[in-house]
């Protein structure tokens, strides 16, 4: 059993950390394999991946930080950000990224938080970026208009019921620009799905 006042030093080193760890960085804090097991075995940490870990008690820091740590070159796409412009009522179970599809597939396999990753063309992962706040934390997320490309290019492998709310919210959204969009779906070859399905609507 850990002493109160051992779990108060590991918690503060975490703290510094944004409460997640590299083995590296857990190492260079004279912290090692023998201390990393005992707050595995006392339930204070969770390892996220190989050579990540998570302080788990409630610390008021979000899964978004989790993320940032993990992937900084991701950007929030598809229902995280259809949930984050209002377009979606259902908070999704797992983070949505868009992440270059040449990074290994071991870089999406985590444990915690759920992460559902969308492997896209270096050239198109920046179109489209802006910035965005959760839990008062900045994130990379798509602006309104790349993420409605994106929905109709993923449509068929979507949810018909978001899908639908997400087209129909976005054409009520005064904060839509059109000519965005419209550069956007062609360089993501939509054109013709934007002209059917949100052309009818303008």
């Amino acid at each position: 059993m850990l002493e109160q006042r051992n779990i108060e030093v590991f918690r503060k080193i975490f703290s510094n950390y944004d409460y997640i760890m590299t083995t590296a960085q857990l190492n260079a804090e004279k912290l090692y394999y023998r201390d990393i097991q005992r707050m595995l075995e006392e339930g204070l940490i969770e390892k996220v991946k190989r050579g990540y870990y998570h302080w788990i008690e409630d610390n008021g820091k979000s899964e978004v930080v989790i993320i940032n740590s993990l992937f900084p070159d991701a950007v929030l796409c598809m229902e995280t950000a259809l949930f984050y412009y209002g377009y979606s009522d259902r908070n999704p179970a797992e983070w949505n990224i868009a992440i270059d599809k040449n990074v290994s597939r071991q870089r999406t396999k985590i444990d915690y938080p759920f992460v559902k990753a969308y492997r896209v063309e270096p050239a198109l992962l920046s179109v489209g970026e802006t910035k965005g706040e959760i839990d008062f934390i900045e994130v990379r997320i798509y602006n309104r208009d790349r993420t409605i490309c994106d929905v109709l290019r993923n449509m068929n492998k979507m949810d018909k019921e978001i899908f639908n709310k997400a087209i129909q919210n976005y054409v009520k959204d005064p904060k839509k620009n059109i000519p965005n969009l419209m550069e956007y779906a062609k360089v993501l070859r939509v054109q013709k799905r934007v002209k059917d399905l949100i052309g009818v609507w303008l």
